[in-house]
């Protein structure tokens, strides 16, 4: 996987643009990806994640940061021991692409808008 572009609404991973939130695995992408509450990340909301046996999970905040992570997901994160970081997704696009291009087993969770 790796993002081509990314813009407020908008994003370009493997020539394939999309325009809701989605996240990307390190081979595939979840489309249309809701949250419970849009802008707040809870744990239901990566339901399965744990699963992938993940390095980094990188959670894009959106253009301006309003999406946070609940607390209660930052300790099941670490429970599960799945390193995470979050940035503004602009950032997070950057970051994920480092990381898939050193070989991570990396996934992006990415807020495109706010």
């Amino acid at each position: 996987m790796k993002i081509q572009s990314y813009a407020f609404g908008r994003i370009q991973v493997d020539g394939r643009t999309y325009s809701r939130d989605l996240v990307l695995y390190p081979d595939r992408v979840r489309e249309n990806w809701w949250r419970r509450e849009g802008h707040l990340l809870q744990v239901e909301d990566l339901a399965g994640i744990e699963k992938e046996k993940l390095e980094r999970l990188v959670i894009g905040t959106g253009a301006h940061g309003a999406m946070q992570v609940a607390p209660q997901t930052r300790d099941w994160l670490d429970r599960m021991g799945i390193a995470w970081e979050a940035l503004p997704t602009s950032e997070a696009c950057r970051r994920f692409n480092a990381l898939a291009e050193e070989g991570r087993r990396v996934a992006a969770a990415l807020h495109l808008t706010c």
